[in-house]
């Protein structure tokens, strides 16, 4: 299109402005002793700083870190210490998360919130200014020459994930080699649809903490795509900004999709969609029925992949497969292995469920920061798993259970909360749901249900049970179900269901 550039509110910044902001940053960071193999920790949400700070790193072949701003200060200090961070990025509402206990040696830099995200999330304007000492990335970043060009074998972010035990842990990828880096092109093409020479107009409204929205933003910005960040998802603005700027490839989560089927009708044809050409979802289980009613609303344009932070992309669908097999997440893409293993290490048949291992031909190794033992635990055969469950059909379709983790054990029966969650989000009233395991003496582990409801107060416990009770075993109804107006999210929509589960196992004398 060449007309790549970066809009956030009422700034923009073309893709000439940013190599060149990029390169004095890079400049500025080796300056501060950065170079290949150390790391830059961003507290930042969606903002330019982020693709300037992402990028210089990649420049110098440092890995780029960011935290997820929802985390305490004790979780953010914890991955900057753990990183071996040498810089700290963070917007100036977000400071008093990181600078408590930063380790000797440790440079911070802020960026002043732009009045966008401040509007979106109610940010005092005076917390959304720098504090009286600190150097600010837009000034500190004017003071450098430019460096030269001489990139260093990518390494990319430095994500870390939780896993499913303990603190999160960083997802450390070794350097691509130039073969490499084609194969991850081919992936980002193949997962995400962003076309290879930037002929696009992405809008991102995933928080680039997460590491699809991460690898999906950069990479677009990379190319030179026209880019939209959407300070805050809100479902009429997300339809609001595609009208605008004729969007027309996105990457969403399914609680988006959810949110915009429930606008009403008269405010869905209020705003042109036709644009879209490729909107890749992943993250979370889909409804078949949510899926169908999107395609139907905006095209054949919703695709999806399953993948993780550790693996990169293996498998994908689109709109006519989605239809064809409805709760399938896809085949396997060029170069993407999937198997299914039981606990003992048996590889399973067609229809058998167990636990998902993959791997993605050439794409760089990986091992978790200063962890490889926690690495090598997950590996089985050369392909890799984390932890969910699920099954392949006769043709090679994956279709998914639920996290091992979250999978719930009672009185010796697999209960998967994700089946329970893709029926009870279609209910009339139900604004959002999540669906864990508690304790219980008898069975080991109960079924609990929150669920988000709409004001009009329709939705009770009793009419919860019956709608399920219809369309569910009797053994998959949960014993508690609780009310709320609102559940614990991230940015994403995604429902922080660890919030949730955590008081009712404090007291269990065990922990899930």
């Amino acid at each position: 299109m060449g007309e790549g550039r970066i809009i956030s509110g009422d700034r923009t910044i073309s893709s000439a402005e940013l190599s060149d902001s990029v390169a004095r940053a890079a400049a500025g960071m080796s300056s501060l002793g950065i170079g290949e193999n150390d790391t830059v920790a961003m507290m930042l949400r969606n903002d330019i700083a982020f693709f300037q700070a992402s990028q210089a790193a990649a420049l110098l072949g440092a890995y780029a870190t960011p935290i997820n701003w929802h985390f305490t200060a004790d979780e953010a200090q914890y991955i900057v210490r753990d990183s071996g961070a040498k810089l700290v990025l963070a917007h100036a509402d977000l400071i008093d998360r990181v600078v408590g206990d930063l380790p000797d040696g440790v440079s911070l830099l802020g960026v002043a919130t732009p009045d966008e995200i401040a509007q979106a999330y109610a940010i005092d304007p005076a917390n959304a200014s720098l504090p009286a000492g600190l150097r600010d990335w837009e000034q500190w970043i004017e003071e450098f020459p430019a460096r030269p060009a001489t990139e260093q074998q990518s390494r990319g972010s430095m994500i870390y994930t939780s896993g499913t035990t303990g603190r999160p842990k960083g997802v450390r990828r070794a350097p691509s080699t130039p073969a490499q880096m084609l194969a991850a092109a081919r992936m980002a093409l193949q997962g995400f649809g962003l076309p290879l020479d930037g002929d696009c107009r992405v809008l991102m409204n995933g928080p680039m903490y997460h590491s699809a929205p991460n690898a999906y933003g950069l990479y677009a910005a990379r190319t030179g795509a026209y880019i939209v960040l959407q300070s805050r998802f809100d479902p009429e603005d997300l339809l609001r900004l595609i009208d605008a700027h004729g969007i027309s490839h996105m990457h969403v989560v399914p609680t988006m999709f959810v949110r915009l089927l429930k606008l009403p009708a008269e405010v869905r044809a209020r705003y042109d969609v036709s644009s879209l050409r490729y909107v890749v979802h992943g993250a979370a289980p889909c409804a078949p029925d949510i899926k169908r009613a999107m395609i139907e609303w905006w095209g054949p344009v919703i695709n999806e992949y399953y993948g993780a932070t550790e693996t990169g992309i293996v498998v994908t669908n689109n709109s006519e497969q989605a239809l064809a097999r409805p709760g399938t997440v896809g085949r396997a893409v060029k170069g993407g292995i999937v198997r299914i293993y039981d606990d003992d290490g048996v590889a399973l048949g067609p229809g058998e469920i167990g636990e998902v291992y993959v791997r993605l031909e050439d794409l760089s190794d990986f091992t978790y920061h200063d962890n490889d033992a926690a690495r090598a635990e997950i590996e089985r055969e050369g392909l890799v798993t984390v932890g969910d469950l699920g099954y392949l059909d006769t043709d090679g379709y994956l279709y998914l259970c639920d996290r091992k983790r979250d999978m719930i054990i009672s009185g010796g029966v697999n209960i998967y909360p994700a089946e329970i969650e893709v029926v009870l989000i279609t209910m009339p009233g139900v604004v959002d749901c999540a669906v864990f395991g508690i304790p219980h003496e008898e069975f080991g582990e109960a079924i609990c249900a929150y669920v988000e409801v709409g004001p009009d107060g329709s939705v009770t416990e009793a009419s919860v049970r019956e709608f399920l009770r219809e369309r569910l075993a009797g053994f998959k109804l949960p014993r508690v179900v609780e009310l709320v107006g609102d559940l614990p999210r991230e940015d994403s929509g995604k429902i922080f269901k660890r919030k949730l589960r955590a008081p009712y196992w404090q007291d269990a004398g065990r922990q899930i």
